[in-house]
């Protein structure tokens, strides 16, 4: 009787060292910050520590999720400035990102075509994954009939449909942390105000260009959301995907078409090469056409980090005042808010100065 009470004592004690050990071991490897529970998008609650993680893909969907998030997350985005995320094939690094992430936001609608194999893996191991456009009525999407069955991924291009992406993510966040949820809904709420304007003033400079001169010729065929939102017809070098390549007859019918129609100014986009633009405006020249180049366009990639282009806001607020300027329309000459080239002198000079301190370090 003795042994048998001695044993059960001794193995109280190692159960209790047990416990003890593990609680010790968890405390010192836990997160510091404030916490609270979540769903995890399954009805079983766990433990969130803030700031905690999104990963995201594109600038313009990093942008709106940093807005609707504020400080209740870390928002990190794969794709940088000037990158095409039609062409975009993910590294080693990204996928680690990903699998570290709590919640990721991706575009959809085969934007990101190279990633779709990633999303699915990280998912499997328990990340919340999100396409911020499946809140989108489908007969609202474009379908050209040149992209074989698939949506038009551009949807950004109409600030009306954006906003409602930024109401989406107000509300898979506040899935995903119940405890925030009204945190969630007046971000949203406030930045949609500020699009409402936005999409206002679009439609409100783009008007004020002449009918006979409102055609936009863009690189590629991602302004077709723009056009219909702002009644603004669009022709483009390539299709909607730039894995797609312009041939001959493509570049020969633009020409035609700008020719007979006297568009006096064509487009660029930054993260699309020039090389069709400036063979469509030889051509017109040869045949004595006066065409130039109206300025750059932001399509799939937003302007650089820390600069007002280099928000959704102002990529939009950009991009309709430097068309309207451009083929004769009324619009500030900064913009919406007049901050319109605020911040690209000290990007330019920061990217020479970093060009020259690489240019030095090559010579030595």
């Amino acid at each position: 009787m003795c042994f048998r009470n001695s044993s059960i004592r001794a193995l109280a004690c190692l159960v209790c060292f047990a416990s003890l050990f593990a609680i010790g071991c968890n405390s010192g490897s836990a997160p510091q910050g404030n916490t609270s529970t979540n769903g995890n998008g399954g009805g079983t609650k766990e433990t969130l520590t803030y700031p905690y993680k999104i990963v995201t893909t594109c600038a313009m969907v990093t942008d709106i999720v940093k807005q609707v998030a504020g400080d209740k997350a870390e928002v990190s985005g794969l794709i940088g400035e000037g990158v095409d995320p039609h062409l975009y094939q993910p590294s080693r690094n990204d996928v680690v990102e990903l699998l570290s992430a709590q919640v990721v936001f991706y575009s959809g609608l085969m934007l990101e075509g190279g990633m779709g194999d990633k999303f699915s893996q990280v998912s499997r191991k328990g990340v919340q994954v999100f396409a911020v456009t499946e809140s989108l009525d489908e007969k609202f999407l474009r379908q050209p009939d040149e992209f074989e069955g698939h949506f038009d991924p551009h949807v950004w291009m109409d600030v009306v449909a954006w906003s409602e992406a930024t109401q989406f993510i107000a509300q898979a966040l506040s899935e995903y942390d119940p405890d925030n949820k009204s945190t969630y809904e007046e971000n949203a709420a406030a930045y949609q105000a500020e699009l409402k304007k936005l999409d206002e003033y679009s439609k409100k400079v783009i008007a004020s260009v002449p009918k006979e001169q409102r055609v936009l010729i863009t690189a590629h065929d991602a302004f077709g959301y723009f056009s219909r939102a702002y009644d603004i017809p669009v022709r483009s070098v390539q299709g909607l995907s730039t894995e797609s390549e312009a041939g001959i007859n493509d570049i020969n019918e633009l020409v035609d078409f700008i020719v007979e129609n006297k568009v006096k100014a064509i487009f660029v986009e930054s993260s699309v090469a020039q090389e069709n633009i400036k063979s469509v405006i030889e051509n017109c020249t040869k045949r004595g056409a006066e065409v130039t180049i109206g300025g750059e366009l932001y399509s799939d990639a937003m302007g650089a980090p820390g600069t007002y282009e280099g928000t959704y806001f102002g990529m939009i607020d950009h991009n309709a005042t430097l068309i309207a300027r451009a083929l004769g329309g009324e619009a500030p000459e900064k913009g919406l808010n007049g901050k319109l080239g605020h911040g690209e002198a000290e990007h330019k000079e920061e990217t020479d100065g970093a060009t020259e301190k690489s240019d030095g370090a090559e010579e030595k």
